[in-house]
């Protein structure tokens, strides 16, 4: 019964709205010369709104591109296209509901078309190390200035500066259903959504799955775990790079010790006629270079997609290198408290024909339209959440880490409510300003009796441990 509300949660569509409220909203906005406050807004509509309604009007058509937001001080502030201007959008239905397809621009199509192609058709290619030496960061561009303009409008979370990873912790209970899935599932894993879930909450696995089915996604959700709790450390370096591999290819590879370590043999990739490097020190050279360019780049969304592009092409590890860039995608959304990326409903077959415009033709436009889309997909699935999550609370982030320490030491220990409550108070003390000591103990007693199987992995405990402590709290 208690995964239910979650089930509704994550399959929930908002309901249809009118076009003519949204091109109502998009037109006052465009009547401004500056980007307007909600304020602003509301006093020039001629339809006049409840406040919580005209703010999911406006959270759409961010959502759907026809808007931009930028954080100022004040609160958010709007601008709007003005090619939409006394328009109605084609399809009014939200994000969510509308273009199931990816949107292929012209270049994307041509590329399609070439690697679609029977092998035999296409001309066998090598690593060609100019693609990576001719990207100059902050000189050349992937994503065009107004992409990355959008981009930006549709990831915003906050008007405020927060610790790294803020964000991406607040919504890490959907997140690492999501994430994990949607990676596993775009490698060929067949497990559901549900069987994800039940998987990653309660530790079961699904019946006549192979076990390394299981495996990846609970490799996926250590990996995501690295990404949220090293928030401040992470980044693009080896130490980053070469420990998401470990954590994605654990138990998957013929050979443990290749985990998380750099490739010293050659590899053929299956469905392609691209073949990668195989003078170990050329990969070394180039994979320093790819982490160098890479944290080098200014802009996050170049950033992430750059990540995308590369690492794969490159072939840095054994395998699991596609799952690495998809992950490392994220570093810098992480870092910069964006809304995250979870490759939600983004077709299989139009990831990897976009990779292989990559592999074989040293061509992004196919793989950016995915990128694009996926990203569009991910924030309109987050943005409900960002509208019912209240401000971050300072003295929480101030004692994140000893909250963590502390709850998941009652769950690991397999606490009774008596242990845990004397545990807490003992813990609790070692504070160093008395003012904290209570409000730490009711945090941590509160924190307890709401945990659930789809919010402990934050405290670091795995699913069996959990379902232990359950058994003695209850």
């Amino acid at each position: 019964m208690a995964q239910k509300p979650l089930l509704r949660h994550i399959l929930a569509v908002p309901k249809i709205v009118s076009d003519d409220e949204l091109a109502a909203v998009v037109n006052a906005v465009a009547g401004f010369t500056e980007p307007a406050s909600f304020e602003e807004i509301a006093g020039r509509l001629s339809l006049k709104f409840p406040r919580r309604t005209l703010q999911r009007r406006l959270a759409l058509l961010v959502a759907q591109g026809r808007l931009g937001a930028l954080s100022a001080r004040g609160g958010r502030r709007y601008q709007a296209d003005h090619s939409e201007v006394g328009m109605v959008a084609e399809d009014p239905a939200p994000i969510l509901a509308a273009r199931d397809e990816v949107p292929l621009s012209t270049a994307a199509k041509e590329i399609k078309r070439s690697v679609t192609r029977p092998i035999s058709a296409r001309k066998p290619v090598g690593y060609r190390s100019a693609f990576l030496e001719d990207y100059r960061p902050n000189v050349s561009a992937y994503l065009s200035p107004a992409l990355r303009r959008k981009l930006s409008a549709l990831g915003q979370t906050s008007g405020e500066t927060l610790p790294a990873g803020t964000y991406f912790r607040k919504v890490m209970d959907r997140l690492l259903i999501d994430l994990s899935w949607n990676s596993s599932r775009l490698e060929g894993n067949t497990y559901s959504l549900l069987e994800t879930q039940r998987l990653l909450e309660m530790g079961e696995t699904a019946d006549g799955k192979a076990t390394g089915e299981a495996h990846m996604i609970l490799n996926h959700k250590a990996a995501i775990e690295l990404l949220a709790e090293q928030a401040d450390e992470i980044g693009f370096n080896r130490y980053t790079l070469c420990n998401l591999h470990a954590l994605l290819s654990d138990n998957l590879l013929p050979d443990p010790a290749g985990c998380g370590r750099l490739r010293t043999h050659a590899v053929a990739i299956t469905g392609t006629v691209f073949h990668p490097l195989e003078v170990p020190q050329v990969i070394e050279d180039n994979f320093e270079q790819i982490l160098a360019t890479a944290g080098a780049i200014e802009d996050a969304f170049e950033q992430a997609f750059f990540a995308m592009v590369h690492l794969p092409y490159l072939q840095p590890f054994e395998d699991v290198n596609k799952r690495v860039s998809r992950l490392a995608a994220n570093i810098p959304l992480v870092q910069r408290n964006l809304s995250p990326l979870s490759f939600v409903d983004v077709p299989r077959d139009d990831y990897v024909q976009g990779i292989l415009g990559v592999y074989e033709l040293n061509r992004v436009e196919y793989l950016r339209d995915v990128f694009v889309w996926a990203y569009e997909r991910s924030c309109a699935r987050y943005s409900v959440i960002r509208q019912t999550l209240g401000q971050p609370d300072p003295f929480r982030l101030r004692h994140r880490q000893w909250l963590i320490d502390v709850v998941g030491a009652v769950l690991r220990g397999g606490m009774d409510k008596k242990a845990a409550a004397a545990y807490v108070r003992v813990q609790s003390a070692q504070l160093p300003q008395a003012a904290d000591r209570p409000r730490f103990a009711a945090m941590a007693e509160t924190e307890l009796t709401s945990l659930h199987e789809g919010n402990f992995a934050r405290y670091r405990v795995r699913p069996m441990e959990f379902q232990a402590w359950q058994k003695t709290w209850h």
